[in-house]
């Protein structure tokens, strides 16, 4: 995709935001302007190589998920081009080799259907994890990586954002990280990756594998 080798040529770096879910570190902003310093070149490699990783993640998951998706409690809408979400799902889907509750749907997938996930379509689920339990509750936010983590035996690691002052926290600094996240792993802004998939969606293709983004 254009927009993706874009994203690993000339793109400025960005700091990190730290959450219980990253190994990242992002300094808290002030209230009226966040920016976003150059890292070394080292970095920018990091985030390309990442997003072979992720490249790569996506096919594996799409081939060994099935058989554990039949009897889920919950289903993980992910996006599947971010390379930091990756390694969280991959590490989920280790996990879920054990319990088998959890149903992995890439919102990226030209396969994806609005229709089978309580009507969240692609822009919505970009902005904010999202999940559904398996009699169609929708969750979001921290929420729903408390839902997540608790059906692949470690509910612990969220069991204390169900109180406050940390809930309230813990919803602040996810939210930081869902607004910026495009920037920090190097992507272009929503609207470009709209407008994008639309163009894409628009072609006439021979090639299956050259429409997908």
């Amino acid at each position: 995709m254009a927009y993706r080798a874009a994203a690993c040529v000339g793109r400025r770096s960005t700091a990190l935001i730290s959450s219980p879910h990253l190994n990242v570190s992002f300094p808290f902003p002030s209230p009226r302007r966040i920016s976003f310093p150059l890292h070394p070149p080292a970095f920018k490699h990091q985030i390309c190589r990442m997003h072979k990783e992720a490249t790569l993640d996506r096919e594996v998951l799409s081939k060994e998920d099935d058989p554990l998706s039949k009897n889920w409690k919950i289903k993980m809408l992910y996006d599947g081009e971010c390379p930091l979400c990756m390694r969280e799902v991959n590490m989920l889907k280790e996990r879920n080799k054990l319990y088998g509750a959890i149903k992995f749907v890439d919102i990226s997938s030209n396969e994806y259907s609005v229709e089978e996930n309580e009507g969240l379509d692609y822009k919505t689920v970009m902005g904010r994890i999202h999940a559904i339990l398996s009699d169609g509750t929708v969750v979001r936010d921290v929420e729903a990586f408390r839902r997540l983590y608790e059906e692949v035996g470690l509910g612990w690691v969220y069991a204390i954002t169900k109180y406050e002052p940390v809930a309230t926290i813990a919803s602040a600094v996810y939210g930081v990280w869902a607004q910026y996240r495009l920037q920090i792993t190097g992507r272009p802004s929503l609207g470009d990756i709209l407008e994008a998939r639309k163009k894409n969606k628009g072609k006439v293709c021979n090639d299956d594998n050259a429409c997908k983004m």
